[in-house]
């Protein structure tokens, strides 16, 4: 397996990718990207986050497609072919989470269809979290 483009964002175990993010210990709000520091709960002067892996599944919230390479200093295939991206509302906690969408196009999804998460490489090696078919 490559290295994690974010380390500490996601892990790999057996096979299975984990979003991690944080969840305050008082009032059990969920963040992602994983947080330090105070909760961010306007109602809640928690300090304690720790660190939670999240639903592996969630149903697509909006999706498109990404047609235009990136300007530099981001590394992309040559020549460039489009990505698929999906923000995908997790089953348990509700947050939406945007990430590249693997083996599926802007034509096989829609929304409230139900995505897993999934592992690739991008372009220049790192891998990253996606989303696919369950």
């Amino acid at each position: 397996m490559t290295t994690p483009v974010i380390d500490g964002w996601f892990t790999v175990d057996e096979g299975a990718a984990h979003l991690l993010g944080t969840r305050c210990a008082d009032c059990r709000t969920v963040y992602f990207p994983p947080q330090t520091g105070l909760c961010r709960n306007p109602g809640c002067d928690g300090e304690d986050l720790a660190v939670t892996r999240l639903s592996r599944r969630g149903t697509v919230w909006s999706y498109t497609n990404a047609c235009y390479a990136p300007p530099a200093p981001f590394v992309t295939a040559e020549p460039y072919t489009p990505v698929t991206l999906a923000a995908v509302e997790l089953a348990e906690e509700g947050i939406v989470v945007l990430g590249q969408v693997k083996d599926l196009t802007v034509e096989d999804l829609h929304v409230g269809m139900e995505l897993e998460l999934t592992v690739g490489a991008l372009a220049d090696g790192p891998s990253v979290w996606m989303w696919g078919r369950p």
